[in-house]
């Protein structure tokens, strides 16, 4: 019954994950300023991620979990280095 319970759960997340990344693209497209569209990426890293742990979860796979640190590594340092970039003018001083 467990077994069950969190295989329904898991492909419940992976779709709802995958219906929100699908909302933070429109808001990167249609963003009316930079920082929407800041804001959407961050946002899509972060579904990005919950996506491969959903999906290690499922498989028992550990390549999932290693690949959602990497993106979570890289999103942030890619979002601070965007703000700053807004902030400033540059990125490098």
């Amino acid at each position: 019954m467990s077994a069950m319970l969190l295989s329904w759960s898991v492909t419940v997340a992976q779709i709802l994950l995958s219906l929100a990344m699908a909302c933070t693209l429109a808001r990167i497209l249609g963003g009316p300023r930079a920082q929407d569209r800041v804001l959407g990426l961050d946002t899509l890293y972060v579904c990005a991620m919950l996506l491969l742990i959903t999906f290690g979860i499922a498989t028992g796979e550990t390549v999932y979990f290693e690949a959602a640190l990497v993106i979570g590594l890289l999103g942030f340092v890619a979002t601070a280095a965007l703000a700053k970039f807004l902030m400033r003018g540059e990125v490098i001083e």
